[in-house]
């Protein structure tokens, strides 16, 4: 049975720089019996973009971690939890440096997803060279940026092959040179060096080779667009093709590297995109998106992880239940947006249902405030009306937070950026109630570093990270002064405090009884009960304020 106990939720760099100041902090006396896990955001691993959600390979990274802090993190008795993104690699993998590299003769070909391939027969071929696939087959797909999700690659034998790319891509031409362009085509030096200086230059400008004007040398023009073309740089997430044997390879020696480096829950990150199929909507297609499940939870229990798919839908789909009733542990995408409705009304109404409805389904929820991403609101929909949701967002975009829209169209996104303290209006009040009921939520508590602290909205983040770098606005790495400094406030103390007796004290569980018992619409009561300990959590939403009654198997009262 995995432990309930709070999570510590950080990048490897997030708390002083490395993975070991991480340790040093989980050593503090302050810190010590707080937390019984660590989630260790991918750029722990060999990654390059997205901070780490473009897995190049999972060995560690050199930079940020060592199997000594490992080690260290064992012998503190903190097991790990990892993400492992199922959907893609990045295009600096091995796998697709090959292809790069030998095209048709490499052996993973077809390790990524071919278009042209894949929609042999359910489209048209265009001029560009990829099939346009008929409207019908993709008007319901779901795409997380504007065109056909395609990468195209160019082999050594001069073919582009296009290739699937749901997420980031970024096609990179180096500058030439006299010398090497004289290798490559037949070129008198002159004319090369004067070639060279002209087509530098616009690159320099971010002309793209078709589009580059040679003046008098146009007699070069093909040659010279193919040299450069042949000599182009990638980055970008290319997803895997889940038919091709070797990726099944890639994923069973995955989970036993991550349940090596002690791993006890492993995050599926970006699994709803990996089953495509013609014609579906090829975002949690059924039943393709269980069969993969099944056969990796198969994988998952030989070497004793659990698997924690992740998935953002509104709560009226039911996902999560039917997550849950695959055996999945899932996550609790709903605490966040409800505590802030409950703060905003003064009403606990749907905070109580939502409670009744993990305890009455027996769903295993891993919960949290803040994470990497985002606040996720429109996962409400269900729990909440429209207007509600929308007047959430307004109050959290008024607090400083910010909505990206999906390709132009903002009812499809599901997030707000901002850091949970600030989208409570920076109240530590707020903050440390906020924390209490988190504490006594049913399922594993996961704790954002920066929400520990405190931490504000870094606007200044988002600007220097530019055209999408809104995340950043809650990615801040705190220095060891820092870190010193703030737990030296009572909020954070206080949060410590609280973080302990939830790890600690025995009546909480998965295996616990949790009752919500009534009381006003702006009071929250909620009763936990386990081998004869019993915790009381009484909270005031008009106030807020909480009190915590704990009483041990022999009731005898216990001070918190």
């Amino acid at each position: 049975m995995i432990n309930s106990g709070p999570m510590l939720n950080a990048y490897p760099d997030s708390l002083g720089g490395r993975l070991s100041d991480i340790v040093n902090f989980l050593q503090d006396d302050l810190v010590q019996g707080c937390f019984e896990s660590l989630y260790c955001l991918p750029s722990v691993f060999n990654t390059d973009l997205d901070r780490g959600f473009s897995v190049i390979d999972y060995e560690l990274n050199d930079l940020f971690a060592s199997k000594t802090d490992l080690e260290a993190l064992k012998a503190l008795g903190i097991d790990l939890k990892f993400d492992f993104i199922l959907n893609h690699a990045s295009v600096l993998s091995k796998e697709f440096q090959d292809i790069i590299k030998h095209g048709e003769r490499s052996p993973y070909v077809d390790f990524f997803i071919d278009w042209n391939k894949f929609w042999a027969g359910h489209g048209q071929m265009n001029e560009e060279g990829f099939i346009e696939p008929y409207e019908a087959l993709i008007q319901d797909m779901f795409f997380r940026k504007p065109g056909l999700p395609i990468l195209k690659v160019r082999f050594p034998s001069g073919e582009e092959v296009p290739y699937w790319n749901t997420f980031y891509q970024e096609v990179k031409y180096n500058k030439i040179d006299t010398l090497s362009l004289m290798k490559g085509i037949d070129i008198q030096f002159n004319s090369a060096e004067a070639v060279t200086l002209l087509v530098n230059g616009q690159l320099d400008l971010g002309i793209k080779p078709s589009e580059l004007a040679f003046g008098q040398f146009d007699q070069y023009r093909e040659q010279v667009i193919d040299f450069i073309e042949s000599k182009r740089n990638y980055l970008g997430q290319m997803d895997l093709n889940i038919k091709s044997p070797l990726v099944w390879k890639l994923y069973e020696e995955t989970l036993n590297k991550l349940s090596d480096y002690g791993a006890q829950i492993v995050r599926l990150d970006a699994f709803a995109y990996a089953p495509k199929a013609v014609g579906e909507r090829n975002f949690f297609n059924e039943p393709g998106t269980w069969e993969v499940l099944d056969r990796l939870k198969i994988m998952a229990d030989q070497v004793g992880v659990k698997l924690l798919p992740e998935i953002h839908t509104s709560y009226k789909d039911k996902m999560h239940e039917k997550i849950a009733e695959k055996g999945f542990m899932t996550y609790d995408f709903f605490l966040p947006g409800l505590i802030i409705d409950a703060f905003e009304n003064h009403n606990a109404g749907h905070l109580k249902d939502w409670i009744q409805d993990i305890v009455d389904q027996d769903i295993k929820t891993v919960n949290m405030l803040g994470c990497h991403d985002g606040i996720p609101l429109l996962d409400l929909k269900g729990i909440l009306k429209d207007e509600q949701i929308e007047n959430l967002i307004n109050i959290v975009v008024d607090r400083g937070g910010y909505v990206k829209d999906l390709h132009g169209k903002k009812n499809l996104y599901y997030q707000v950026n901002a850091t949970y303290y600030s989208a409570l209006g920076e109240d530590d009040a707020k903050l440390l109630l906020a924390r209490a009921i988190q504490m006594f939520m049913p399922g594993k508590p996961q704790v954002w570093y920066l929400d520990l602290f405190a931490g504000k909205n870094d606007h200044e983040a988002v600007v220097i990270a530019g055209e999408g770098g809104h995340k950043e606005i809650n990615r801040t790495n705190l220095t060891k002064e820092t870190i010193a400094k703030g737990m030296k406030t009572q909020l954070v103390q206080d949060q410590l405090e609280l973080l302990k007796f939830r790890n600690e004290f025995p009546a909480f569980g998965f295996d616990a009884q949790v009752d919500v018992l009534e009381s006003s619409k702006h009071q929250l009561t909620i009763r936990y009960k386990n081998n004869g300990h019993e915790a009381i959590l009484y909270a005031d939403l008009l106030a807020y304020t909480y009190r915590i009654e704990a009483f041990d198997s022999e009731k005898r009262g216990i001070e918190i």
